[in-house]
């Protein structure tokens, strides 16, 4: 275990202090954190059950959507049960290998989201600008093979934070991580050697994935409104676009805030903590809280389906 006074040793565990200074509050912040955690996970599990029942759902944009739903549930279950933990009980203490397997978690599925996203993006392009070769590009093969190609991409990425730490990074100079979760920078900046390489590490893997990702997302919209723009009547440009705004919601419930998050932990240096920290938890909660609520709202078998589930529910009771 770790000493005061700044000496270094190597710690068996961290202690994470949930929302800092707002201690005295956690249990009256429990009740939204908890209810927003129910909610994604009901509302995740909900659109991965239709999808699997209804067969006319089972097109690559609902596969796509099921894909996002999994990591979804992953990305909020690997905080949430500990940050509760933290709220009702005071359950901060987290072992070293937990913190590094909740650190690769978190930044691996958010790194295989972004590429879902470019990979529902791709359909899109090819579902309304080359229509008549979507079911052939598009098989459920391919859609297999694209989601296996972000979950390896995001491994691949991630998968050396965690063992850079463990190896680069063995001493600590204080084992309280001023979160609510085991952030690669949170961590990185108690260790005592040279941290510049995670730094570097990661800053690049933002770069890779938060840039060049909704930078390709952007350039297959603009091939895609070019292409709408070029339809005879409005009527059908607005159908045509109606099937992209979904998609488009979702990516900017998830690019908005890891974007935010991110530049606040950088370059915010007079951010207060709570409110740092807050932000931090938002981006693993929103994206899993709106994508069931805007695609069920926003697509019509999903909603129809819904309504159709509701109604022989009212009916048995």
């Amino acid at each position: 275990m770790l000493n005061f006074h700044n000496v270094c040793s190597v710690p068996r565990s961290f202690q994470l202090t949930g929302i800092p200074g707002l201690e005295s509050l956690h249990i009256w912040l429990s009740i939204p954190f908890s209810s927003m955690y129910l909610v994604a996970v009901v509302g995740n599990i909900t659109i991965l059950a239709v999808v699997r029942v209804e067969r006319s759902l089972h097109q690559p944009m609902y596969f796509f959507l099921c894909m996002l739903a999994v990591i979804d549930l992953v990305l909020s279950t690997s905080t949430m049960p500990k940050l509760l933990g933290i709220f009702w009980f005071g359950a901060g203490d987290i072992g070293l290998d937990a913190c590094l397997t909740q650190m690769f978690l978190i930044h691996c599925f958010a790194t295989v989201e972004s590429g879902i996203f470019l990979a529902m993006a791709f359909d899109r392009y090819v579902a309304i600008c080359d229509p008549l070769r979507h079911t052939t590009v598009l098989t459920h093969t391919m859609v297999g093979r694209l989601g296996l190609a972000a979950l390896l991409r995001g491994i691949l990425y991630i998968g050396p934070l965690p063992m850079m730490i463990r190896l680069r990074l063995p001493l600590y100079k204080a084992r309280v991580i001023m979160h609510s979760y085991c952030e690669h920078m949170a961590v990185v900046t108690l260790a005592c050697g040279d941290s510049r390489i995670n730094n570097v590490y990661g800053l690049s893997i933002g770069f890779l994935v938060l840039i060049l990702d909704s930078m390709a997302i952007t350039a297959s919209y603009v091939m895609i409104f070019r292409a709408v723009m070029g339809l005879a009547t409005p009527e059908a440009r607005l159908k045509t676009l109606g099937t992209c705004g979904s998609h488009i919601c979702a990516i900017l419930i998830f690019y908005v805030p890891i974007a935010v998050s991110s530049l606040i932990h950088r370059f915010g240096h007079q951010v207060p903590p709570p409110i740092h920290t807050l932000l931090a938890n938002f981006y693993l909660l929103i994206p899993p809280i709106l994508n069931p609520i805007v695609y069920a709202v926003r697509t019509k078998q999903i909603r129809e389906r819904l309504l159709q589930i509701l109604k022989i529910q009212t009916k048995i009771r």
